[in-house]
C-alpha cells in the first residue's frame, strides 16, 4: 500500500513497466489500481526513442489507456532546453530516433542531415539503434569545433529481455571521450523532467511518489525535485545498491505490482 500522504505517482517505464517489449506484469491492472485509489499519475522516461503518441499506442497494446499529456520523455525535455539556448529555427544535428527528432521539430528547430551536418548550430544525442561511424564522426567534429553539445540522458545501459545494452549515455560518452567535452543532459537525474511531470499533474512534490529502477537517475531525480521515491528491483539497480544509496530510499519493492499490492 502506498503511504497515505501520496496523491500522485510519476512512473518510469523501462525496467518498471517492461523490458523492451516484454511487460513485467499486468500494466492495465496497475493503471486501474492507481485510478481506483484516486491517484493522478504520469510517466517520465529517459528513453528518447519514441514519441508520446507511440508510447500511448504501446501502452494500449497492454490494454492501458492513457493520454499523451501523461507522457514526459527526455526528448521533450532536451528539445525544450535546446529551444531556449539557440535562436528560433536554428539547425541542429540530431543523433537519435523518432522520439528525439519529432520533439526537436515540435520545438521549432530544423534538422541537419549527415550530408549537411556542418551547417548545424548544435549536436543533440539520444539513443540511436541505427547509429553509424559516419554519424559519430560528424557529431565529434561538430562538438570538437565548439558547437553546443546536448544529450537526452546519461543512462549507460538500456534494459532488454536479453540483458543490458548500451544506452544514450554510453554513446554520448564516445563523443565526450574523443573531444573532452561533456554534454548538457535533459533527462534524469536532472529534476527538470520530474518538475515538468509535476506541472502537468498539478501535484505537490511532497505528495508525489517517483517510482523508478535506477538509483543514479530515477531516485536521484525524484529526490532532487523534493519528492518521496520508490525503487523497484525489476530493472537495473540491485538491492545492495539501493541500501547503499544516500539519502536513503523511502520504499524498496520487488516490482511495481508488489508496491501497489503491498
Amino acid at each position: 500500500m502506498l503511504p497515505p500522504e501520496i496523491h500522485a505517482v510519476i512512473l518510469d517505464m523501462d525496467g518498471v513497466l517492461w523490458r523492451d517489449d516484454a511487460p513485467l506484469g499486468d500494466i492495465a491492472a496497475a493503471c486501474r489500481r492507481l485510478r481506483q485509489a484516486g491517484l493522478a499519475f504520469a510517466f517520465a522516461t529517459n528513453n528518447s526513442t519514441a514519441t508520446p503518441a507511440q508510447y500511448v499506442a504501446k501502452l494500449g497494446k497492454f490494454r492501458a489507456s492513457v493520454s499523451e499529456e501523461q507522457i514526459v520523455t527526455s526528448s521533450i525535455v532536451i528539445a525544450d532546453l535546446v529551444r531556449k539556448t539557440l535562436p528560433a529555427g536554428a539547425r541542429v544535428f540530431a543523433v537519435g530516433e523518432d522520439g528525439l527528432k519529432v520533439a526537436l521539430r515540435a520545438a521549432g528547430l530544423r534538422l541537419a542531415d549527415l550530408q549537411e551536418f556542418e551547417s548545424a548550430s548544435a549536436v543533440v544525442m539520444g539513443m540511436d539503434r541505427a547509429i553509424t561511424f559516419e554519424t559519430m564522426r560528424a557529431a565529434a567534429l561538430l562538438v570538437g569545433r565548439g558547437v553546443p553539445f546536448f544529450a537526452t540522458n546519461p543512462d549507460r545501459t538500456f534494459p532488454t529481455p536479453a540483458g543490458q545494452i548500451p544506452g544514450a549515455g554510453a554513446w554520448a560518452s564516445v563523443i565526450s571521450t574523443s573531444t573532452g567535452i561533456q554534454p548538457t543532459f535533459g533527462g534524469k537525474p536532472s529534476p527538470y523532467m520530474v518538475n515538468l511531470a509535476l506541472e502537468r499533474l498539478g501535484a505537490d512534490p511532497a505528495e508525489t511518489l517517483v517510482v523508478g529502477d535506477r538509483v543514479e537517475t530515477d531516485v536521484a531525480a525524484g529526490q532532487a525535485a523534493g519528492c518521496p521515491v520508490a525503487l523497484v528491483l525489476t530493472g537495473v539497480s540491485t538491492l545492495q545498491e539501493a541500501w547503499a544509496w544516500q539519502p536513503p530510499i523511502g520504499i524498496i519493492a520487488e516490482s511495481l505490482w508488489a508496491l501497489l499490492d503491498a
